[in-house]
């Protein structure tokens, strides 16, 4: 018995000493549900749960390195891109400003799918996928002819999916890209990337770069669903741009950084070369504007859009709107919210009124209520809604892959674009305003006994949704 105790012991501390030193070392800012799950396991079950922690814990790649904000985010975008670039890029790892051309936001599904086939057939010489996941539907079975396509007409195509959201789009034929001469990568492996302690981290990041000076960016996989729909999938909400320029570059370097982490698993150190080197001569509308790339994820220090988000609601004057399929946000996102409602900022919030995660649905009536005793007002939109956006007064709009949510806050790769011009902001902001026409407004309910109980083991795991 006393054996058994001794040795139990050791595991245990063993256990904990991990946690401590990989939770200070790479900064692992954790849900507090999911830091006190991993405490309690280990103390309890530190046979299973040490496995589990080394396969799926890990949260950050790198080491914290002591960087410190100089100026509150949001303060410095609204002074404008060329004033903020040196100190955000300082402040949190962020490539600097760099200029766009050729804005197009994608009114529909039509649009955007139009403008994907237009970036995969006027690549020249390379072309650059991210996504995932693609579907084994009619979509993705007409985006894997056309890489194959491009491929045996001699352009270098690769193609980056992650290892887990294959499986939840069906599944594409790689064999037959691969035959074909496209490069294809899985960026997590279930069962390579174990040993590492990271399948539990998905590349959740969506681009398209034609030749590095064409940027197809959004919120949209590549499936069916997602652009125009199909008998058995009706089309969803979903938003999705192109341009062109120097920040197209950025995304570029961005890719091949995830690319060489897919085929290494090492996290290089960001070079941010590509807007200083980048000459563009390509003309068109909104050129001259500026935009910021803001990755996010384990491969950088910090929290970069949950930082962006939180400062931007402290700093909000006149609107913040946003619209996303899943909202399930922490106590501290939460507060400045609720904060910037109560001191009069218009906060617009759209959701689906019934997403495809019907436990982010539950866990997100709290937060809700919340919102609207604020003042705020919550829109339910008919149908799935899966667009990203965020817009914080006229100097900001956070467009991308990330979902106001755990997941995607805390333990996704994702990628934002923050625009910083006003008309760019405003073209946004008409966008989502047009999806407002047909919602309705929420109306918060008091929650009984056994509501209540539901939802709060739901967001027990809302870290994971």
């Amino acid at each position: 018995m006393v054996d058994w105790i001794t040795l139990h012991s050791l595991v245990m501390l063993l256990g904990l000493a991990i946690y401590a030193i990989a939770s200070r070392t790479l900064r692992q800012r954790r849900h507090p549900s999911a830091g006190i799950a991993w405490i309690i396991s280990l103390v309890l079950v530190p046979y299973a749960a040490l496995p589990l922690y080394l396969m799926f814990g890990s949260r950050k790649l790198v080491a914290y390195r002591g960087m410190g904000l100089t100026q509150p985010l949001v303060q410095q975008a609204s002074a404008g891109a060329g004033t903020v670039a040196g100190k955000l890029e300082t402040a949190i790892g962020l490539p600097e400003a760099a200029a766009f051309e050729s804005l197009a936001i994608h009114q529909d599904g039509r649009q955007a799918l139009e403008a994907l086939r237009s970036i995969i057939l006027g690549a020249s010489h390379s072309l650059d996928i991210c996504s995932f996941l693609i579907g084994r539907d009619a979509l993705g079975d007409e985006i894997a002819a056309l890489l194959v396509r491009r491929a045996r007409a001699g352009v270098k195509v690769r193609l980056l999916i992650d290892g887990i959201g294959i499986y939840l789009g069906g599944r594409p034929n790689l064999r037959e890209l691969s035959a074909a001469g496209v490069r294809v990568a899985l960026f997590v492996s279930p069962l390579r990337s174990a040993l590492h302690g990271r399948t539990n981290l998905r590349n959740h990041r969506k681009m398209v770069l034609a030749d590095g000076t064409w940027l197809w960016c959004g919120g949209r996989n590549l499936a069916a669903e997602y652009f125009e729909g199909d008998e058995s999938k009706p089309a969803w909400i979903d938003l999705s741009f192109d341009l062109r320029g120097a920040l197209a570059a950025q995304a570029q370097e961005q890719f091949d950084r995830d690319w060489a982490f897919a085929l290494t698993g090492v996290t290089a150190k960001p070079t941010h070369p590509a807007a200083a080197q980048y000459s563009s001569k390509v003309k068109g509308p909104n050129q001259g504007h500026m935009a910021r790339l803001v990755p996010s994820g384990p491969d950088q220090v910090e929290d970069t859009i949950y930082t962006l988000l939180v400062s931007g609601c402290f700093m909000a004057q006149q609107r913040i709107l946003a619209i996303t399929p899943y909202f399930v946000p922490d106590p501290t996102l939460l507060m400045a919210l609720t904060l910037a409602a109560r001191r009069g900022v218009a906060v617009d919030l759209l959701l689906p009124a019934q997403s495809n995660h019907r436990l982010a649905d539950i866990a997100r009536h709290s937060a809700l209520r919340e919102l609207a005793a604020a003042g705020a007002r919550v829109w339910l939109i008919p149908g799935m809604v899966h667009a990203k956006a965020v817009l914080i007064d006229d100097g900001l709009a956070l467009v991308g892959s990330a979902n106001l949510d755990g997941r995607s806050l805390f333990l996704n790769y994702e990628l934002m674009v923050a625009f910083y011009d006003p008309a760019v902001v405003q073209d946004f902001a008409q966008w989502i305003t047009l999806q407002r026409s047909n919602a309705a407004l929420y109306r918060a309910q008091p929650p009984g006994l056994v509501r209540e109980l539901v939802e709060g083991l739901v967001r027990w795991v809302a870290f994971q949704l």
